[in-house]
């Protein structure tokens, strides 16, 4: 009965607040509650606490906030939105800013990915792929291709789909056997790279396991492969040089769909509109999310080619629906609105040039780090970059003690396992990566 006894008080003169109802995702939640990392403001590069402690964002919230916090552009958006039209239903109605949206989004893909499918969410979007191309080469009459391949190390999102092309143990141990049909290329990240900045000179070799697949399995029973351009969520794994060029002949010779997962690495962190961009590949269907809205409002896509789109049309019957697949909330008005003003100040402002010129000072004050006897790599590539601490007993166990003195000491990024990784909002300047690196020094000379 009632409630535990933890509470917090989560700015002065408000009342306490119980901390026992929330369930907080990916969080050892118990240890949170002993000690409580909160935040309650946010402005441009900055984050506040309870305490009212000012912390530097190096990590754009979780990669999303590329044009910096509480823009009064996207929230004056939403809000008027809001006002004039909360929501349609999705299916059969539409409303004017769903179209004016992946217009705009359409015309920053690279190649014929013209044609835009909205979601929620990244995981979202990474299961909408899967079902297209599943829907595609059903139009092909080649029903046999449902096998996908992914990599080791992958994420791709939470939902079913999407931890079943993942590559992270974690996010499937406890989940059965997931969906059937998934093969796993071995993951790129090889020692001879090691404190290597942007793409390696090792491992390119490594592309030809989806050639060892397509002979265990038979290109015609595969579908898709699957990739992020710089894996993400494992701790920022850039390609080796040549490798998705490679991933890309290998498809293209056997009729094989290639998906880029984007959601981290679109909307300007590589220094271009997408990764896809930035490493001269063009694929068949590309996810996006995050960026998209600046984090202000939930939001995901497929950027599919009009070949693809083309096909799934016509082979369905006249007046039918094409398509049996969506969701409530797709292309919701708040969120087109934001993705909108969004892209206004992505365009402006020039965020996504500034990024780019800012990358090789960003990256000289990482690679600075690896003098530090507790780093054990840095790789970056853009705006995106990862620091790697010595394991210490339990793999994670230092990583995310490291996290939480960052924060401690005025610094918030995102760890996963024993990397830190690090992508600081496109609206960054010199003297906010000088004070980036001085934490992490600071913090990584003292565990």
């Amino acid at each position: 009965m009632g409630h535990a006894e933890t509470k917090l008080q989560d700015v002065p003169n408000t009342r306490a607040i119980s901390m026992d109802e929330y369930w907080m995702p990916f969080t050892p939640n118990r240890d949170f509650k002993h000690e409580p990392k909160m935040v309650v403001r946010a402005e441009g590069m900055y984050l506040w606490n309870e305490r009212g402690e000012r912390l530097i964002d190096a990590s754009s919230g979780l990669f999303c906030v590329n044009a910096g916090h509480c823009r009064k552009e996207i929230a004056d958006a939403v809000g008027a939105q809001l006002r004039e039209l909360d929501l349609i239903a999705p299916f059969t109605r539409g409303h004017p800013k769903q179209f004016e949206l992946a217009t705009r989004v359409a015309a920053m893909t690279p190649g014929d990915l013209n044609r835009i499918f909205f979601t929620n969410s990244g995981s979202e979007a990474v299961d909408t792929a899967m079902k297209v191309a599943l829907a595609y080469w059903q139009a092909k009459g080649q029903g046999g291709r449902t096998m996908f391949i992914s990599r080791e190390r992958a994420y791709h999102g939470v939902n079913f789909g999407g931890i079943s092309l993942a590559g992270i143990a974690n996010n499937r141990r406890r989940f059965g056997p997931t969906l059937p049909g998934v093969a796993h290329m071995r993951h790129t990240h090889v020692k001879e790279n090691f404190f290597q900045p942007g793409e390696g000179a090792h491992g390119v070799e490594l592309a030809e396991d989806l050639v060892r697949f397509i002979n265990l399995y038979g290109a015609e029973n595969i579908a898709a492969c699957f990739v992020e351009p710089i894996a993400g969520s494992t701790g920022c794994l850039v390609p080796p040089a040549g490798y998705l060029k490679r991933l890309r002949e290998i498809c293209d010779a056997h009729s094989i769909l290639l998906v880029f997962d984007e959601v981290i690495t679109g909307f300007g962190r590589t220094g271009q509109n997408f990764a896809a961009q930035s490493f001269g590949v063009t694929p068949d269907l590309m996810t996006m999310a995050k960026g998209i809205t600046n984090g202000a409002q939930p939001m995901g896509a497929v950027a599919i080619s009009e070949r693809i789109h083309n096909a799934i049309f016509n082979s369905a019957p006249e007046g039918g629906i094409e398509f049996f697949h969506g969701y409530t909330y797709s292309g919701h008005p708040a969120a087109c609105a934001a993705g909108l003003a969004t892209l206004d100040i992505y365009q402006r402002e020039g965020l996504f040039e500034r990024g780019r010129a800012l990358s090789p000072y960003f990256l000289d004050g990482l690679f600075s780090l690896r003098d530090v006897p507790v780093v054990a790599d840095v790789r970056g590539y853009g705006l995106f970059g990862a620091v790697d601490v010595q394991t210490e007993g339990t793999p994670g166990k230092r990583g995310h003690a490291f996290q939480k003195k960052l924060f401690d000491n005025g610094l918030h990024l995102k760890a996963t396992g024993d990397s830190a990784i690090v992508a600081p909002p496109l609206i960054a300047e010199r003297a906010h990566v000088d004070s980036i690196i001085e934490i992490l020094r600071r913090t990584l000379k003292s565990i």
